[in-house]
């Protein structure tokens, strides 16, 4: 069987971000419904079929039941693709729309978020029973013989655009961080990178360096002050985000082998073994365009209190 590399048959939900237009419920060609029941319709509709081994290029819009757009892949310049063959089994609805695609389709879908992404695909802030809405499509159809050229073309294209949005983004976040120090009366250092970092207690064991295997107690915010995470249970408690059946301790980090966020790698070695630091991390050196959570937002900027509470030189 020929391998498939589509939104749903893989996982490509880390190109999840905002932005684009609403889903479209006018202009509906006609309906139609999958084998399990899932019904879908067709904006557009294309005439005829892709051959074996064409790949399939297309690019998809998701938004959740509150009409937030959560996946946009043409904010990425590279469209989802997948090969096309009479062999590959359907095993959901979604599959059998996808891997039925034909040049010239655009597809609406409005279906609960299990149907959609299975059962454990699922970006984690969806609920399984929350309704998602799909538009998918197609950009082209390609033969075997030209893929490589426009793969490595438009690979080209999304890394630049990905550079200048990178590079735009950490300026913009360097400006937030500054006036965020500033209201704040924070003694911060800035590195070259654009991280910031606050020592608030100097440690006097060992100094982080790469490699080393560091415990690290952590809580993390976004810039706002909303919390995401923390391994303090007190930290929790007082917040009200206690969960009974967590092991609230620090945890381990080989530092500079990219275990972590690009912030936490470098701000890291900044600190030594009973050091308390703050880590300002703009979000290019974190999780950058993507949403991680309901609280971390596409190019959301962290906050880190940290405390590193054993350093294992190796």
């Amino acid at each position: 069987m020929k391998k498939v590399n589509t939104l749903f048959l893989s996982t490509v939900l880390l190109l999840a971000t905002v932005g684009m237009q609403s889903c479209n419920k006018s202009g509906i060609k006609r309906t139609a419904t999958t084998e399990d029941g899932m019904e879908y319709a067709y904006i557009e509709e294309g005439d005829s079929r892709p051959n074996e081994g064409d790949y399939v290029l297309y690019h998809v819009i998701a938004k959740t039941s509150n009409d937030s757009i959560f996946i946009n892949t043409y904010d990425f310049g590279m469209p989802q693709y997948f090969i096309s063959s009479d062999s590959i089994p359907f095993q959901r609805g979604i599959d059998e729309i996808v891997l039925g695609l034909k040049k010239g389709d655009s597809i609406q879908i409005n279906a609960t978020v299990e149907k959609i992404f299975g059962e454990f695909g699922a970006p984690p802030f969806l609920k399984s029973d929350e309704s998602v809405a799909l538009n998918i499509g197609v950009v082209d159809v390609i033969p075997e013989n030209e893929f490589q050229d426009y793969f490595t073309a438009m690979s080209d294209q999304m890394r630049l655009k990905q550079e200048r949005d990178a590079e735009k983004q950490l300026t913009d976040d360097i400006a937030s961080l500054e006036n965020y120090i500033s209201e704040n009366n924070l003694n911060a250092t800035k590195t070259e990178s654009g991280l910031f970092y606050v020592i608030e207690e100097e440690g006097e064991g060992e100094p982080v360096d790469a490699g080393d295997m560091v415990s690290v107690h952590y809580t993390g915010y976004v810039l706002d002050g909303t919390l995401f995470d923390t391994s303090v249970a007190e930290t929790a408690q007082e917040k009200g985000v206690f969960n009974a059946q967590r092991d609230y301790a620090p945890i381990e980090v080989q530092v500079g082998t990219g275990m972590v966020i690009r912030g936490w790698d470098e701000g890291l070695g900044y600190l030594k073994k009973g050091s308390k630091a703050k880590l300002l991390i703009p979000s290019p050196l974190a999780y950058g365009p993507n949403q991680r959570s309901e609280v971390i937002k596409p190019n959301s900027i962290l906050i880190f209190d940290v405390e590193v509470t054993d350093v294992k030189k190796q």
